[in-house]
C-alpha cells in the first residue's frame, strides 16, 4: 500500500477522533486496514507535514516509541481578510468562519450565507488537494483547523498561570482577552487536581468562547483540542530550542554526552533503588562543579567554591580555581554546576532540595534578597519562591508581575527587572542557600525520620516486588493462587460472575502512579477537613489492546473511552464485574481483560450527561464534589474526572462459561459449533 493512502487514513483517523490518538492505536488500525509493517507506519509518521509525535520524543524530535501520543497538524489557515478584501492568489482557505465554528446562522436558518460553505470550491480545493487533505469531511477539516490555526481559538493567559490569586499575574483581570485556565489540566498533569485554585473548566470562559460562535458541543471537546495545542507548541519550542542548542555547541561547546545535570536526591539519602540505573546523577554533595578539559572533571576546593557562588557580592572568584560566575568559564573552558532539584518544585518534607534565592542591587551596589527589605519597593512584595517559580516557567524568557499599582518585567535571560512606568533598570541575581557539608550530614540524619521517614515508609506498599521494580514505568506481577491477595480478587470479582473463569490475576506495579494516587489521597483528605477519603475498589472492563497506555500512564477517558456518557463525561468504573463484562463487544476474543482499580470516589453527586467535571457543593467555582454516580442512595458506577483518582491494582484475565442450556440453543441456531 503506497504512503499517501496511509497517511490519509491515519489523517482522518485522528481527525475523527479529536485530533490525536496513542501511537499503539495508530498502530494498530494501520496495521488492521493495510496490514502493513510497524515500520512502514512509522515511515509515514515521520512525515512532519502532517504528524506530530510528542511524549517520548528523541532530541531531535524523530523518535516513535509507543506510548507516544499522535496528532494531526497542517500549514494550511484560514484567510484573515477574506471576505473583507479581495485576496487573489492567496494560499489561504475562503471559508465563512461561522462556518468553521459549526454555528452559521443562516445556515441553521435554512438560509444562504453571503460567505462560502464549500470546502471544495476551485479556490479551497486547490489548497487542500496541494496539501493532502482534500479527502477530510467538514468535521475533520474543522477539528484539523481548530488545533492548528492560532486565529481560530483564543489563546490560554499565560500570566493567569503565574503566581496565586484569582487572576495569577493577570494585570486585564476580567477584561482579559484570552483564557483564564490552568495549562496543566489541559496537559492532563496538574497535580493539584480538583484543589487547585486555576479553573479547570472551559465553560467558566463561556463567554469569551460563545463570542467566537463556537457551539456548547465544540467547547465540550475544547480540552483534547487546547491539549493539542499546547503539545503542538511544546514540540515547535522544543525543536527551535535543540536546533538553536545543536548550533551553539557545534560553534563553541564540547559534546558532554551526559543525560543528566540533575543530583539524585534518594542516593543523598543513603537508599536510591535503582542505583546504577539511575538516570540521575549520583555523588555526595546536594552540588557538584566541573571543568571540561577533554571531558567533565570535579574541580578540587568544591565547598569553598559553592561557598563564594552562594555570595550575590561575587561575580567570580580568582581562585584556585579561578571562575567566572558569570560566564560560568575557568580561563577558556567551560565550567557548570550541578545540583538537587530546585525546592520549590517538591513538597517541603523534602530535604537537600537546592533553595535558590533572588537578589536585587540597590543604588549603592549592595544586594539585597527579595522580601528582605521592609519597603514599599517592589523587592520587599514580592519573595524569592514566587520569582523561582516564574523563572521555572518563563526560564530565558521576559515575566511580568504586578505589585499594588505598580508593573514589572524580568527579563531572565538578561537578568534585568524593569519598572513599565519608569522605565528604571535594576540588575538581578539567582544564587542558591549555602549548605556546608557538616550541615548537608545533620540535615540527613537529625531530620530523616521527622521529614522523609513518612513519606518513604508509606509510599510503597509492601506486598510488592520491588527488587524487579524497573527505573521508570511499571512491572506487571503474577498473583499466586494460593496467597492471600489472589483469593480476595478472586472473591470482589466472582460476587457478581460466578461464570467467569480467571486465567490470571496481575498486580501493577507503577510507583509513579502510585505516589500521585496517594498524594491525590491526602489532598482529598485536606479538603474534607482531616476526614477519611471514600476509597473503594472498582471495576473497568477493558475492550481495546493493549493495556499499556494505561498502566503507564493511569486511565484517561479522552482516550480510553467512557464506558457510557449518562452521568458525565469521564471514566466510568463499577461496583460489579457484570457492569463492566457487559462493555466488551460481541467481538471480542474468548480471554477478556478487566481492571480492578483503587478509587478515591470521595463525596459523590448523582452525575447528568452535560457534566464536563463534578457539580459544585455551593455554586462556586472551587468547592466542587469529587464524582458523579449512577445513583447517589446506592451507587453502582461512579464517574471519575481527575485521573490522579484512580490507581489500576489488579488486571485479571478471564472467559466466561457457557451453560448447557445456552450451548444447547446455540446448537439450535447454528452460531455455536465451535462452544465447549
Amino acid at each position: 500500500m503506497s504512503q499517501p493512502a496511509i497517511t490519509e487514513f491515519i489523517l482522518k483517523t485522528l481527525c475523527s477522533n479529536q485530533g490525536a490518538l496513542d501511537y499503539n492505536t495508530v498502530l494498530e488500525r494501520v496495521v488492521s486496514r493495510f496490514g502493513t509493517s510497524g515500520a512502514d507506519v512509522n515511515q509515514v509518521l515521520y512525515n512532519t507535514q502532517h504528524f506530530a509525535v510528542v511524549k517520548g520524543l528523541g532530541e531531535a524530535g524523530t523518535s516513535r516509541t509507543p506510548g507516544c501520543l499522535v496528532i494531526a497538524i497542517t500549514s494550511v489557515r484560514m484567510c484573515k481578510n477574506y471576505p473583507k478584501k479581495d485576496c487573489e492568489g492567496c494560499s489561504k482557505l475562503h471559508l465563512c468562519r461561522r462556518f468553521v465554528y459549526d454555528d452559521c446562522r443562516a445556515a441553521k436558518a435554512k438560509k444562504i450565507c453571503t460567505n462560502s460553505h464549500d470546502i471544495l470550491s476551485a479556490h479551497n480545493g486547490a489548497i487542500l488537494s496541494r496539501n493532502g487533505l482534500r479527502n477530510l469531511d467538514i468535521n475533520e477539516l474543522r477539528q484539523l483547523l481548530l488545533q492548528n490555526d492560532p486565529t481560530l481559538l483564543p489563546k490560554v493567559c499565560a500570566f493567569y498561570n503565574k503566581r496565586n490569586g484569582p487572576f495569577g499575574s493577570c494585570s486585564y483581570k476580567q477584561s482579559c482577552k484570552k483564557l483564564h485556565i490552568c495549562l496543566q489540566y489541559i496537559l492532563g498533569a496538574c497535580p493539584l487536581g480538583s484543589q487547585c485554585w486555576r479553573s479547570h473548566s472551559f465553560l467558566e470562559s463561556r463567554s469569551l468562547l460563545e463570542n467566537c460562535r463556537l457551539n456548547i458541543e465544540l467547547i465540550c471537546d475544547l480540552p483534547s483540542t487546547y491539549r493539542n495545542i499546547c503539545e503542538i507548541q511544546k514540540r515547535e519550542a522544543a525543536a527551535d530550542k535543540v536546533k538553536a542548542a545543536s548550533l551553539s555547541r557545534s560553534i563553541s561547546e564540547p559534546n558532554t554526552n551526559v543525560d543528566s545535570e540533575e543530583i539524585c536526591l534518594f542516593f543523598l539519602r543513603k537508599h536510591c533503588s535503582f542505583k546504577d540505573r539511575c538516570k540521575l546523577v549520583h555523588f555526595s554533595l546536594p552540588y557538584r562543579w566541573q571543568v571540561y578539559e577533554a571531558g567533565w572533571k570535579d574541580l578540587p576546593d568544591m565547598e569553598q567554591i559553592e561557598k563564594d557562588y552562594c555570595n550575590p557580592q561575587f561575580s567570580g572568584r580568582a581562585g584556585p580555581p579561578a571562575i567566572n560566575f558569570m560566564t560560568m568559564t575557568n580561563n577558556l573552558n567551560k565550567v557548570r554546576r550541578l545540583s538537587t532539584v530546585s525546592s520549590v518544585t517538591k513538597p517541603q518534607h523534602y530535604t537537600l532540595t537546592t533553595e535558590w534565592l533572588w537578589y536585587w542591587q540597590v543604588n549603592t551596589g549592595e544586594w539585597i534578597e527579595y522580601g528582605k527589605q521592609a519597603s514599599s519597593s517592589a523587592a520587599s512584595s514580592i519573595t524569592s519562591t514566587d520569582l523561582e517559580n516564574l523563572y521555572l516557567a518563563n526560564s530565558k524568557e521576559i515575566a511580568e508581575f504586578q505589585i499594588d499599582k505598580h508593573y514589572y518585567t524580568v527579563d531572565f535571560e538578561a537578568m534585568i527587572q524593569t519598572n513599565m512606568l519608569l522605565g528604571t533598570c535594576r540588575e538581578i541575581r539567582r544564587r542558591p542557600r549555602f549548605i556546608s557539608e557538616q550541615e548537608m550530614e545533620r540535615q540527613m540524619y537529625s531530620n530523616d525520620k521527622i521529614k522523609d521517614g513518612p513519606a518513604q515508609s508509606t509510599a510503597i506498599p509492601t506486598h510488592w516486588e520491588m527488587s524487579a521494580q524497573p527505573s521508570h514505568g511499571y512491572k506487571l506481577v503474577r498473583v499466586p493462587e494460593s496467597s492471600e491477595e489472589y483469593k480476595q480478587v478472586q472473591t470482589l470479582f466472582q460476587r457478581t460472575m460466578r461464570n467467569g473463569v480467571i486465567q490470571k490475576i496481575e498486580r501493577v506495579q507503577n510507583l509513579a502512579l502510585w505516589e500521585v494516587f496517594q498524594w491525590q489521597k491526602e489532598q482529598m483528605k485536606k479538603k474534607n477537613g482531616g476526614k477519611a477519603v471514600d476509597e473503594r475498589q472498582l471495576f473497568y472492563g477493558w475492550d481495546s489492546s493493549p493495556i499499556s497506555t494505561v498502566l503507564k500512564e493511569n486511565f484517561d477517558w479522552r482516550t480510553c473511552g467512557t464506558h457510557g456518557e449518562g452521568y458525565g463525561k469521564g471514566s466510568y468504573l463499577a461496583r460489579d464485574a457484570s457492569y463492566a463484562d457487559n462493555y466488551f463487544s460481541a467481538a471480542t476474543a474468548a480471554t477478556k481483560t478487566m481492571f480492578l482499580a483503587r478509587v478515591l470516589v470521595g463525596q459523590f453527586f448523582k452525575g447528568n450527561a452535560k457534566y464536563c467535571r463534578p457539580p459544585s457543593k455551593d455554586g462556586s467555582y472551587t468547592n466542587l464534589y469529587d464524582s458523579c454516580t449512577d445513583d447517589g442512595c446506592n451507587p453502582s458506577v461512579f464517574v471519575i474526572f481527575e485521573k490522579h483518582q484512580i490507581y489500576p491494582e489488579y488486571v485479571i484475565e478471564y472467559s466466561n462459561k457457557v451453560g448447557f442450556f445456552q450451548w444447547i440453543m446455540g446448537v439450535m441456531s447454528g452460531k455455536s459449533a465451535s462452544a465447549k
